[in-house]
């Protein structure tokens, strides 16, 4: 059996966490303190998780592409996104980040406001408190949705498939290695990854829990 579907897909998982893991965070700290077009904002973040996969990875495709501004720019500077490992964890990414945004969003707004405002009060910029309180507040919500966005990103099919293709030990996820099973015929092999997938997300999901009965806990004390 082939494992290299296992360490692509973690790889790209880690890859797209590490990323998404920056941008949810400071998109969901700057949105929640706008005042204007707020909700605008927050549909366009959030747009990739209710839009089918294979729409966002044909975005993803003329964004990126070789007949496009930004696909030709990039290859100038000898970057390829398009059929490689590279271009699968752009794809993870996008797909992950309205989990990481919202989950992250949700555990600021959850923060008392009067740590916020006692923290101006005495002086303290934006950053500051950013880093010295909300984040050590909301650390077990962040966390969860840390969890939840690389699980995302580990099954990711649908954009993956659009944006890097299934080459053999270069961008074949374990997704995918699901569907080309089944393609073929072989599904004591589909059977196989179907079982290491249920068991990393359902490892996952534990973790998730427990970082958020942990974060329950504190606040109750």
């Amino acid at each position: 059996m082939d494992l290299s579907p296992l360490w692509i897909s973690l790889k790209i998982a880690l890859v797209s966490t590490v990323f998404t893991f920056f941008l949810g965070l400071l998109a969901a700290w700057g949105v929640t303190y706008l005042r204007r077009a707020k909700h605008v904002v927050d549909g366009l973040l959030s747009i990739p998780l209710v839009l089918p996969p294979t729409v966002v990875g044909f975005l993803l495709l003329i964004l990126f592409g070789q007949n496009s501004a930004v696909g030709q720019l990039l290859d100038n500077i000898g970057i390829r996104l398009i059929f490689t490992w590279q271009g699968a964890a752009v794809a993870s990414m996008v797909i992950s980040f309205p989990v990481m945004y919202r989950g992250a969003r949700g555990a600021i707004e959850q923060v008392d406001e009067n740590l916020i405002y006692a923290a101006r009060t005495l002086g303290m910029k934006e950053f500051t408190i950013l880093r010295r309180i909300l984040l050590p507040a909301a650390w077990p919500g962040i966390a969860a949705a840390t969890v939840l966005s690389f699980a995302r990103a580990l099954g990711e099919f649908g954009a993956t498939l659009m944006i890097a293709g299934n080459l053999p030990g270069k961008t074949r996820t374990m997704s995918i290695a699901v569907y080309t099973a089944m393609q073929g015929g072989d599904r004591s092999l589909a059977l196989k990854w179907v079982l290491i997938i249920v068991s990393f997300s359902l490892t996952i999901l534990i973790l998730m829990n427990v970082l958020t009965d942990r974060g329950f806990r504190r606040r109750r004390r």
